[in-house]
């Protein structure tokens, strides 16, 4: 069972897809957002969380404060879920836009022009590096200064090409078989 663990909705259980994606545990979302909210980088952050899922990780952040989430997912049943997830999120007195776009993620980068403060990228297994890469390139332009973007991958996975988008390398976590790269403008 996946669900909110904190803030306004916490407890609120999420529909999860039943293939093709790859849920965050609440294990490790509890460690994610604990450091997120002692960095001070969740309170109105303008997030988007791409290749969403069930949305969890852009949901968790309007729980906890953030001022918007655009949630981007290929899947049509997957985006469907995400809109029945947000409506829950609004039934539990949150009422930070939570905009769902059905679209390729990269595709939906070039031609947003919105500006992200908090970035999410939980891409399935079979997304290669070569496309993650060109996610990261297509994101660079929509980050604000100050912007924290998170790759979370199979431990295994090689670190993201930080460079070929102008970005920086943070820091990084595993969690079991999971690893966080954290990364910044450069």
């Amino acid at each position: 069972m996946t669900r909110i663990i904190s803030g306004r909705a916490g407890g609120t259980v999420l529909d999860v897809p039943p293939k093709g994606t790859r849920p965050t545990s609440d294990r490790v979302r509890e460690s994610l957002f604990g450091a997120l909210e002692s960095a001070g980088l969740l309170d109105d952050a303008r997030v988007a969380d791409l290749y969403a899922g069930s949305g969890a990780l852009g949901l968790e952040s309007l729980s906890r404060g953030a001022a918007s989430a655009d949630l981007v997912e290929l899947s049509a049943p997957a985006a469907t879920l995400i809109r029945k997830n947000a409506d829950r999120l609004r039934t539990a007195g949150v009422n930070a836009p939570a905009r769902v776009h059905r679209a390729n993620v990269t595709t939906w980068l070039s031609a947003s022009v919105a500006e992200f403060d908090l970035v999410f990228l939980d891409p399935p297994y079979d997304v290669g590096d070569d496309e993650l890469t060109r996610a990261l390139v297509a994101l660079a332009p929509r980050l604000s200064p100050d912007a924290t973007v998170i790759v979370e991958r199979a431990k295994r996975s090689p670190t993201p090409d930080w460079a070929a988008a102008g970005l920086e390398a943070d820091r990084d976590r595993a969690y079991g078989d999971t690893t966080m790269w954290w990364g910044r403008p450069a």
